[in-house]
């Protein structure tokens, strides 16, 4: 088919959100050096491929991610684990991918696939259907059609990439290839890894901002968007719900960030260096890792402002004295 373009509209709340997150993304990227924060970027990576394989059912913890990540032995089944490495070794060579190349979306499916998917890097050669646990959205397209439909997706932002924001861009490839459903498994995962890898093409910051999250916290309406557009016959109301998303996670990127601001004390500061999101630590752990010795100053000069600026929360709020008590940064 030629000069095929998927059907879209573009209305004004769409164009709201475009200059709201253009603004939101200049400015973090001119107060603020995200790049330069690697447990930042490190843990907005865990949440990424958390999020991202939790809507697909991966029963694994954050915090058993995280070790799976970090080379620690977990406890669960096989197939989640490896559904863990897979997609961490494909987050890490998100800046390779070409988001408009077809072999590179099949390789980057192989990847993310890699000993889970009898047909890994490849389209699928039988039926399928999308499903939200046990309901069935909608039966996919014949897979006879899939190679010629992938064709025609791809030349379209070949060719609209210059004339067609990203923002729109992005979510447009993302509904129609969740349409598609090119693959015998791994459309989902597939579909917002190549929508972060299209952002980042046009803003690196998107390398670290965790979409995904933000998609599981609102999975009903995830796929109440995507069968909105199957009714409608066009994209429209996925490309306002996937902006509405990217807008909200970037007021808590933020958020983040502004921890690092000039107001928090060098003490506060390396503290906040030394944690790791979502890991309970002791007091006596946190002042080994800043080499401390003074309990008492420990408790002065990090602890209690850090508390106080609601940067770290308590595990056991009620009893602050406990011997159990562990620290989280928040």
């Amino acid at each position: 088919m030629k000069d095929y373009k998927p059907p879209f509209t573009i209305t004004n709340e769409i164009l709201s959100y475009v200059s709201s997150i253009s603004e939101k993304v200049g400015r973090i990227t001119a107060t603020s050096n995200l790049e330069a924060k690697p447990h930042l970027r490190k843990n907005n990576r865990i949440k990424s491929i958390h999020s991202s394989l939790r809507i697909e059912a991966n029963s694994l913890s954050l915090g058993q991610v995280r070790d799976v990540i970090n080379g620690k032995t977990v406890l669960g089944e096989q197939k989640e684990i490896q559904e863990v490495k897979n997609a961490y070794a494909a987050y890490e060579k998100l800046a390779e991918i070409d988001p408009y190349s077809i072999p590179d979306l099949k390789k980057f499916h192989g990847i993310m696939t890699k000993y889970i998917v009898e047909e890994s890097g490849d389209f699928r050669r039988g039926e399928e259907g999308v499903f939200n646990g046990d309901q069935c959205i909608f039966m996919a397209p014949p897979a006879q059609f899939v190679h010629q439909l992938m064709n025609d997706l791809f030349t379209w932002m070949q060719n609209a990439k210059s004339t067609v924001h990203p923002l729109i861009l992005s979510s447009v490839f993302h509904y129609e290839f969740v349409f598609i459903h090119p693959f015998s498994d791994g459309n989902g995962r597939m579909a917002r890894l190549w929508h972060t890898a299209i952002l980042s093409k046009w803003k690196s910051i998107f390398e670290y901002i965790p979409i995904e999250s933000q998609i599981e916290k609102f999975q009903e309406e995830y796929y109440k968007a995507i069968a909105q557009c199957h009714v409608d016959g066009e994209s429209t109301a996925f490309i306002a719900f996937m902006l509405s998303q990217i807008d909200k996670i970037l007021d808590d990127i933020s958020i983040q960030i502004s921890e690092d601001s000039d107001q928090l004390s060098e003490y506060v500061k390396k503290l906040l260096e030394i944690m790791e999101y979502d890991i309970p630590y002791t007091s006596a752990s946190l002042m080994e890792k800043l080499g401390l010795k003074s309990r008492e100053g420990f408790r002065r000069n990090y602890l209690h402002p850090a508390l106080e600026m609601n940067l770290i929360r308590m595990t056991i709020p009620d009893k602050p004295n406990s011997r159990n008590q562990r620290y989280i940064k928040l």
